[in-house]
């Protein structure tokens, strides 16, 4: 079963159970790009829904549509936020026209909902318009971007909390490992003890502060255009509309939006986008870090440091039995490159507008989105898969600080640097330990003085003694 529906290109067939109608199906079958429609954000189609209630409540009170067309629409954008009718979004990411036939998909769903809702059938626009009324003093320059702002904030949320998550399982276990004695590394070459709770609350402090910097970004989003219509001034929307829909699209989500002073500029700025893909990057650049770390600690597992072990998940080799590989850290590696690279798109696109638009925000739509949806998942693998289950090799730890000629450092505010050069070149070349030399052979220090410089506390929280 199928309906016949037209613009002004023509005549196009549109199959009956179709919420959408010609303008969507011409965006449809003209971008086959990413092979993935908008559906699969959710946030995205929610985010549509919040700014066309707006819409439609503020022209109702403007007295600019009717009332009961209104209302109709109204509903249509209340089944939406509530996460119905997904599968009708079937535009492809990437789209020429800046985001229009994303925009004419949310109006015709929108309004074939609401023309049934008031007892029509769908594709009988005599009574409820994708054009005249769901779209009535809006265009795409307005909707699509105050709609992904809207919905950057939601997925950017989701985003905080899996990274809040991952930083309290680092901290969890720097409290379980704050009594294991390790060697603290520079230039991969041993430095000065530490203990690997130390270690691990380091990983966990420094990706927390990628926390301030997504919420900073964030607030650029809560700056619209919502109203500017095509390219700022407003044209065909009643003069009182931006500001009342703004104010409505503020109560209906709760978050303080508010239009830019310049609704011209604000048109063709992205760069709230910029901040954002910014801060998904400076995690991805910090998760990478901390991954490789981990990697190089776990590396082994007789062979290499062996200082933790990683939980074991599948078997890492189709031709070397038993070898287990750190997959988790991997994929998260992974995840980090694609959301730098994606970082990329963003800047190269919102770079490229011209004038008093930029028609590349269906690019910048689909990197932002990729990069959080990757980065979250990621964070939520790295923390349940692999963070929450990791061991500690105390044993060899301690015997390798013990066994290190690092440990000199703690004994040159008493005997001065060249003595402790010497001694650690004597250690390096010889293979004698540090006590060894010390105490067995130079007697420079008594077993007692020994034994208070190189107690764990010492070790690991020097205190400078004269």
């Amino acid at each position: 079963m199928s309906r016949i529906e037209n613009d002004f290109l023509g005549d196009r067939e549109v199959p009956d159970d179709c919420y959408y109608g010609v303008q969507t199906l011409r965006g449809k079958d003209n971008f086959h790009i990413t092979e993935m429609p908008m559906s699969q954000e959710p946030y995205f189609v929610i985010a549509f829904g919040y700014v066309k209630k707006a819409a439609a409540m503020a022209n109702k009170e403007l007295g600019t549509i009717p009332a009961d067309v209104a209302d109709a629409l109204i509903w249509a954008c209340d089944q939406l936020i509530a996460g119905k009718y997904r599968d009708q979004f079937v535009t492809d990411w990437l789209q020429g026209g800046a985001g229009t036939s994303t925009n004419m998909n949310c109006n015709e769903v929108i309004c074939n909902l609401a023309a049934e809702h008031l007892g029509s059938v769908k594709g009988d626009y005599k009574r409820v318009s994708p054009n005249d009324h769901a779209n009535f003093g809006q265009s795409t320059n307005d909707t699509y971007p105050t709609a992904l702002h809207l919905a950057l904030l939601l997925r950017s949320n989701v985003l905080l909390k899996s990274v809040e998550d991952l930083v309290g399982a680092y901290y969890k276990k720097a409290e379980e490992f704050k009594g294991v004695l390790k060697m603290g590394r520079t230039h991969l070459q041993d430095a000065v003890p530490m203990t690997l709770g130390q270690e691990f609350h380091g990983w966990g402090f420094t990706i927390a502060d990628e926390l301030k910097t997504i919420r900073e970004a964030q607030e650029h989003l809560k700056v619209v255009n919502l109203g500017a219509t095509a390219i700022g001034t407003s044209v065909t929307a009643h003069p009182d509309y931006p500001a009342l829909a703004v104010k409505k699209l503020a109560e209906l989500t709760g978050i303080d939006f508010k239009n830019s002073e310049d609704l011209i500029a604000a048109t063709s700025d992205c760069g709230a986008y910029v901040a954002l893909s910014s801060a998904v990057k400076s995690l991805a650049v910090k998760l990478t870090k901390v991954c490789n770390d981990m990697r190089l600690l776990a590396s082994g597992p007789r062979c290499g440091l062996a200082e933790i072990n990683l939980p074991q998940l599948q078997p890492g080799s189709s031709i070397m039995p038993g070898k287990v590989n750190p997959v988790i850290p991997e994929v998260t590696n992974q995840a980090s490159f694609l959301a730098i690279g994606l970082d990329t798109t963003v800047m190269l696109a919102a770079s490229a507008g011209q004038l008093e638009l930029n028609v590349m925000e269906p690019v910048i739509t689909f990197a932002l989105f990729t990069a959080m949806r990757v980065m979250s998942n990621a964070c939520n693998g790295l923390r349940t898969k692999c963070v929450d289950g990791v061991t500690a090799n105390a044993e060899r730890t301690a015997q390798m600080v013990m066994n290190s000629c690092g440990i000199v450092t703690l004994l040159k505010p008493h005997l001065g640097y060249k003595t402790c050069s010497t001694m650690a070149h004597e250690c390096y070349h010889t293979g004698k330990s540090l006590h060894q030399v010390v105490v067995e052979e130079r007697k420079l220090l008594t077993q007692e003085e020994w034994d208070k410089t190189f107690n764990l506390q010492n070790l690991i929280a020097p205190k400078f003694v004269q």
